[in-house]
């Protein structure tokens, strides 16, 4: 029998071909399970509802529908791809998903552009309610409270160098603020190592009040989780400490602090809740409760959040805190700020009861498994857009996937398909060690009945 080359098997396709002759694949059954999800609620018809003030009648070139589009940036969460030029080419590779997206064989799959140029046109606030659609779809289950909030915020890396970074006052790159530095030291052609060496020594290297990068404004000059100095943009989540659903996310200037942030981020839980509350209720939107955070009763977070006048003002909107104080040295003096003092009396009496230390220990898993579902191994970590608006859109719909997945592991046992394929092997380690559990319990057996009757058989000797 012949090897054969792959040279020999090319041949001449056919002009026309009929329907059941193409090539055809069974759908994956997690995607299935989703459609049949989003189906039953009528996703298509909502979001092509909402977006249909942006799109013409019979103008412009064929359009990407909302609906497809809003399911391919929930691809991008639930096989954990980073761009938007990665989930074109991974829909375009894999027959299982054109069946979720409902893209016929004999049709072209959306291009990156295609993609990117739908998003352009949609705006954040169209987006932002397709994230509350989803928190919608939790509270119908039981998966969202709202009354108690856990809150924390990470960087993810933004798309832009910091080589590329300008002086605000002049535009003057930072090379060649460099070499005026070397200038001014007596090096008047300075090499690489030079400027390097230069650029060690200096204690104070970059301040985002002097620097920016012209390519991307809304980048700050951050640390990153694991020590490099990189271009970052910070995300904020608030997280429901009963059910572990992301009630609210912000993406803010990564050098603002954790105690200015926050009230951004509570004010968007709070109205969420008070959205959801007043669904329930039967009050439309525009009427919802907006009083003491839309229903949120209790705040968590770590203690960055720590502050006199956060605390009080939590405190007048009726929500109570829990917050770690930071170290401090010597002792505070609270003259004439007895507002901020009562509140950080009755937050540290808090702190110490069980209850206290228990959400503490939540919260950091909550939290901290949200960011690991959305941005490590939801491939968010580093973005590939630029500009808040931007990347806040897809940053919606990512952690509506990551909302999405809870109902999902709660009707089939997985939330994403990478834990569908495990889920087979797990059940197969199961089988093999209650397997050797059995065989261990029938050698124990086998050894006492063994023992008895050699007893019974010296007492009868």
């Amino acid at each position: 029998m012949s090897m054969g080359t792959r040279h020999h098997r090319q041949r001449q396709e056919d002009l026309w071909i009929t329907h059941h002759e193409l090539a055809q694949a069974p759908s994956h059954p997690f995607y299935q399970r989703l459609n049949e999800l989003l189906d039953s609620e009528k996703f298509d018809e909502f979001v092509e509802k909402e977006c249909a003030g942006f799109y013409a009648v019979n103008n412009g070139r064929p359009s990407l529908s909302p609906g497809i589009y809003f399911r391919l940036l929930l691809l991008g969460y639930f096989e954990g791809i980073d761009s938007e030029r990665g989930i074109a080419w991974r829909t375009a590779d894999s027959l299982g998903l054109r069946r979720f997206l409902s893209i016929g064989l004999d049709e072209g799959t959306p291009d990156h552009s295609t993609i990117s140029r739908t998003r352009r046109l949609i705006d954040v606030d169209t987006h932002r309610r397709v994230f509350l659609w989803v928190l919608g779809l939790l509270a119908d289950r039981g998966l969202l409270k709202g009354k108690r909030i856990g809150i924390d915020a990470t960087t993810l890396e933004a798309n832009a160098a910091l080589r590329s970074i300008v002086r605000r006052d002049n535009g003057e790159s930072y090379e060649e603020f460099l070499k005026e530095l070397a200038s001014k030291s007596g090096i008047e052609t300075p090499t690489r190592e030079d400027l390097a060496r230069l650029d060690r020594k200096r204690k104070k290297k970059m301040s985002n009040k002097e620097w920016v990068n012209p390519h991307d404004s809304d980048a700050r000059i951050a640390k990153m989780k694991d020590g490099r100095t990189h271009l970052a943009h910070k995300a904020e989540h608030a997280v429901d400490m009963e059910t572990g659903a992301v009630v609210a996310v912000t993406l803010q200037e990564a050098d603002q602090g954790d105690t200015t942030t926050v009230k951004e981020t509570l004010a968007e839980a709070g109205e969420a809740v008070a959205e959801l509350i007043g669904r329930e209720a039967g009050i439309a939107p525009d009427e919802a409760p907006k009083v003491n955070l839309g229903g949120v009763e209790e705040v968590v977070a770590d203690k960055g959040y720590h502050s006199g006048p956060v605390l009080e003002e939590m405190k007048t909107a009726g929500v109570r805190t829990y917050i770690p104080e930071k170290k401090q040295p010597g002792q505070r003096h609270w003259v004439g700020k007895e507002g901020p003092q009562q509140a950080v009396y009755a937050n540290r009496r808090r702190l110490k009861r069980p209850k206290g230390k228990r959400l503490l220990r939540a919260r950091g898993e909550l939290v901290e498994r949200s960011f690991a579902h959305c941005y490590d191994t939801g491939g968010m970590r580093r973005t590939h857009l630029r500009k808040h608006s931007n990347i806040l859109k897809r940053q919606l719909i990512h952690v509506g996937a990551f909302n999405l997945s809870l109902i999902l592991r709660k009707l089939v046992g997985s939330g994403t398909p990478r834990e569908w394929r495990n889920r087979h092997s797990q059940l197969v380690f199961l089988f093999a060690f209650q397997f050797r559990a059995w065989q261990r319990l029938a050698a124990a057996l086998n050894s006492v009945l063994i023992a008895s009757e050699t007893d019974f058989a010296l007492r009868a000797a």
